[in-house]
């Protein structure tokens, strides 16, 4: 057994330790309070507007360049996939960077099986920890755009908006994802990886797009997904768009701004996750050093009972012999 000293330096120093997690608790507990009332607002808006680029794109029937569904490959060419990967700038949020690392994972390998191993992806990290993605799996990392702790405007995702959707039109990648974690609520969060371009009109998407069988706080639930299928396909609830100055034009517009809004949900998103997700981490470390504590203070009280009673036995024995 340990010496009572020993003991004594041991709980010193996982009670500084834990003052630290406490004070780290504190701090997440702050900045989830205010990136949880950023995404609640912002929830509504960005499913409905993936709502509306929907019934637009489906009255209208355009062949918009960003709406193409198949993206025709030269012979010999692989088709080219970027992932916009979401991760967090620091650790000590449990497993959420390691979680949505492997759900991009996951993704890029049921891609490739589903194509024939005729893709090749490429990363676009958002926060430091996504630096993961290339030493774990060795995938390429064409650009890195920083992250702050609390997001606030949409500006902050506009180089990254402009630089896909510029991609995309030039015949760099078919296809566009982001990765992200979904907040559900402070003790839930999941990744998912969503499609962005093309904007498939076809694809009933219950996560930053319709809401339907979604329990997330802070969605308008008046928007069903039974509804919302109903909505698109049953023709009593066709309407007939006037566009100026054309549909094209109009769609040129909107379908931007609506990747803008995906990325900046998806970004509000990850941020709310990652706060929920080290205040609980925290809060565990407050819990198992409160128990170690405990352990340690029983272990330093058997230490010191059994120092006293050899004392005593010691202290009985030399009278004894002295008498």
């Amino acid at each position: 057994m340990p010496s009572t000293r020993d003991i004594q330096r041991r709980i010193k120093s996982v009670t500084s330790t834990k003052k630290i997690t406490r004070a780290m608790e504190m701090v997440a507990a702050a900045k989830m309070r205010k990136a949880v009332e950023s995404v609640l607002k912002t929830r509504t808006y960005a499913n409905l507007s993936w709502t509306t680029i929907l019934n637009l794109s489906q009255a209208v029937g355009v062949d918009h360049p960003l709406l193409k569904k198949d993206i025709e490959v030269k012979t010999g060419e692989k088709k080219k996939v970027a992932i916009i990967l979401i991760a967090s700038n620091r650790g000590l949020c449990g497993g959420l960077n390691t979680n949505i690392i492997n759900k991009a994972h996951k993704s890029v390998v049921k891609h490739d099986k589903d194509q024939g191993n005729y893709c090749e992806t490429e990363f676009i990290i958002i926060g430091k920890k996504a630096n993961a993605v290339n030493r774990y799996y060795n995938y390429n990392i064409v650009a890195e755009f920083s992250k702050e702790d609390t997001v606030s405007e949409i500006k902050e995702v506009y180089p990254i908006s402009k630089m896909i959707v510029s991609d995309f039109l030039s015949g760099k990648y078919n296809k566009v994802m982001v990765a992200y974690t979904d907040f559900v609520n402070a003790s839930k969060q999941i990744p998912r990886v969503k499609q962005l371009l093309p904007v498939d009109i076809s694809t009933q998407d219950e996560f930053l797009g319709i809401v339907g069988g979604d329990t997330r706080v802070g969605l308008d639930q008046s928007f069903a997904k039974e509804k919302q299928e109903k909505y698109l396909h049953d023709e009593k609830y066709s309407y007939e768009y006037t566009f100026e100055p054309s549909p094209r034009e109009v769609l040129d517009q909107m379908i931007p701004r609506l990747i803008e809004v995906q990325l900046f949900q998806a970004l509000l998103e990850s941020n709310a996750s990652e706060h929920s997700a080290r205040m609980a981490a925290m809060h565990q470390a407050n819990d198992a050093a409160n128990e170690l504590v405990d352990e340690l203070t029983l272990y330093y009280n058997k230490a010191r009972q059994a120092s006293i009673t050899n004392e005593i036995a010691e202290i009985a024995a030399g009278a004894e012999a002295i008498a």
